[in-house]
């Protein structure tokens, strides 16, 4: 294909902006599927993303138009829009040369349409602005435009006003992407470089790699060398989505699709390398990217200890599907073998759970969830700590970090006094504040993670009437007054129950921790003693009553010794459990750490 008919974009836009139905109307309109195969979010292939109407993973597709008499090759790179998958994101748009940015009709400009068109303006794209929804009964259309010149910096005149849902102005999009899209700058006749920005696993034909050829062309049947990980092997296949795996001949400079290689191991296709030729490579690769680092982590074991193999492989096939997932063993007294998982934030660690109940049936308990620590020794080693229990002892502590985020509000401007005080309460630094227009403000805060994973987005909706949104970005680590609070149930600690707390919330975090546990956990034949402790010293505590039966109910009359000697028999018995007496931990009181800050 010549590169002059090729063009290369991405759809960028806040959640729920209606990226997947521009995605649909697309293929519909230019006939890559028919009415009858026409399906919402037929790029969300995902069960858990049709579910949610959401966008997890980034996917591809090729689209043919006829423009004034030429056929253009389209490549379409739909991309998710929560915070949490920035970096689907930006790997796509490093494989385009323009992104359609697309703009609620009624919301207008949000948090995420900030960070994405901030992210599309550092790849140096091609910005062309589509207004969506514009047969909504109440619009705000010249408003949006505004915003999106003061906010954005973006030209709006030659803005977009279409709506996906109803099909209207679909060919101008079409259109728009020719005209304001630069072709491809790749030549053919070089040796071939191609850049790999996804990957996934089949299992029946192995790693099916996503590339878009930047120079040279490829073609089923060439030995072809990965030159990170310096892998020679030959395409058994190659191919386009059209929007299924659709074989071809050969892919060029510019064009986009997928090669098989019969390559087993994900681990060994990193996202981010670049393809050449065995027998003639290029002298040096292209850029890549950054690898995903994981900042919530959380423990997952079996609940039935013969599946943790099952488990296992379930990960594995989860981590070969998704780069920025991560697992290791670990092995907790309370709840015996299990997996310590690493994720790129809340929501991607809830869809990672969703999809092993679903999908795979399995059932699982979840430890609350925590952010990554720096621990600063006195000895001037760093440690990275992702689990509560590898705290060290705090005599050899010289700092304690936890990561910080710069996060971007854009409320209504009537509810920018409770969000500041909602900051206020969570150790927020105010930094600016930016009026957009006379209805809208943009608050930006400096806030430690841990007080945003948790249930600052559940928080920030509820007090904006859902009109809030927000972004963030992790800039560094800062040192805190920060310490492990450990539970004790019977004077025994559980090590999945810990926690790292801010020392001024301790108290009040303990408190309503042992107050909610004593609500999961079901009364014994003896007494419990439920404590939080900070070292030593026990900061809470709740007591859970023994349940009594009426030893005497059937002692009709007679003298009172023999009531005595029932009561005394009772009160040995329920000595000697005590003594020996397990208790039972339901699987809802490991998730209660986290239930007891959303309560705070």
């Amino acid at each position: 294909m010549d590169p002059r008919f090729i063009r290369n974009f991405s759809i960028i836009a806040h959640i729920d902006h209606g990226k997947s139905t521009l995605a649909d109307q697309l293929l519909l309109k230019s006939g890559t599927i028919t009415q009858r195969e026409f399906r919402q979010q037929i790029l969300d292939d995902l069960d858990i993303e049709r579910e949610r109407g959401i966008t997890v993973k980034a996917r591809s597709v090729t689209i043919n138009w006829t423009h004034q008499g030429d056929v253009y090759e389209l490549n379409l790179i739909d991309t998710p829009g929560h915070v949490d998958f920035h970096y689907e994101v930006n790997r796509s748009l490093t494989a385009c040369e323009s992104a359609l940015l697309l703009i609620d009709a009624f919301q207008g400009v949000q948090a995420q349409t900030v960070a994405n068109a901030y992210a599309a303006i550092e790849a140096n794209l091609e910005i062309i602005p589509v207004v969506n929804k514009i047969d909504l009964p109440v619009t705000r259309i010249d408003d949006v435009l505004e915003e999106t010149e003061n906010i954005l910096g973006l030209d709006a005149t030659d803005a977009l006003q279409v709506s996906a849902k109803a099909g209207l102005n679909i060919e101008s999009v079409f259109d728009a992407i020719i005209m304001r899209t630069p072709g491809p700058s790749g030549n053919p006749d070089d040796p071939l470089k191609a850049l790999v920005f996804d990957s996934k696993y089949d299992n029946y034909r192995g790693v099916i790699t996503y590339i878009r050829v930047f120079d040279g062309r490829v073609r089923k049947g060439d030995k072809i060398r990965f030159m990170r990980e310096q892998i020679a092997c030959e395409i058994l296949e190659i191919g386009q989505f059209r929007p299924g795996m659709t074989p071809c001949d050969e892919l060029g400079a510019g064009q986009v699709g997928y090669i098989l290689t019969g390559v087993k191991e994900l681990s060994k296709v990193t996202v981010g390398d670049t393809v050449t030729h065995d027998d003639k490579p290029v002298t040096s690769p292209l850029p890549g990217y950054q690898k995903p680092k994981q900042m919530v982590f959380c423990g997952m074991f079996p609940i039935d200890a013969t599946d943790f193999e099952n488990l296992r492989d379930e990960l594995s096939k989860l981590a070969m599907n998704d780069s920025s997932f991560s697992f290791l063993p670990e092995t907790s007294d309370a709840l015996g073998f299990g997996f310590r998982c690493g994720f790129l934030g809340m929501l991607h660690m809830e869809i990672i759970q969703q999809r092993l109940e679903g999908e795979q049936n399995m059932d699982l308990i979840q430890t609350a969830p925590n952010v990554t620590y720096e621990i600063l020794t006195r000895d001037g080693t760093t440690m990275v700590i992702d689990n509560p229990e590898d705290v060290p002892d705090p005599g050899i502590i010289n700092e304690f970090r936890e990561p910080l985020a710069k996060v971007t509000f854009i409320v209504p401007a009537k509810h920018v006094g409770t969000i500041m005080q909602l900051c206020q309460d969570r150790r927020g630094v105010y930094r600016t504040t930016e009026f957009l227009g006379t209805q809208r403000t943009q608050l930006t805060y400096e806030l430690p993670l841990s007080e945003i994973v948790y249930d600052m987005y559940d928080k920030l909706k509820s007090v904006t009437s859902g009109y809030g949104t927000m972004d963030y970005e992790i800039i560094g680590f800062q040192a805190a007054d920060l310490v492990k609070m450990d539970i004790l149930v019977k004077g025994v600690k559980v090590d999945a129950l810990s926690t790292i707390v801010h020392r001024s919330n301790a108290e009040r975090r303990g408190r309503a921790l042992v107050k909610r546990l004593k609500g999961e956990i079901t009364k014994h034949q003896f007494e419990i003693a439920l404590q939080a402790a900070i070292g030593t010293r026990v900061i809470a505590r709740e007591t859970i009553s023994a349940l009594r039966k009426n030893v005497t109910a059937k002692c009709y009359g007679g003298d009172i010794s023999r009531k005595r000697k029932l009561l005394q028999k009772q009160k040995e018995g329920k000595k000697r459990m005590k003594q020996f007496g397990e208790v039972e931990i339901p699987q809802k009181a490991f998730l209660s750490v986290l239930e007891s800050n959303k309560e705070d």
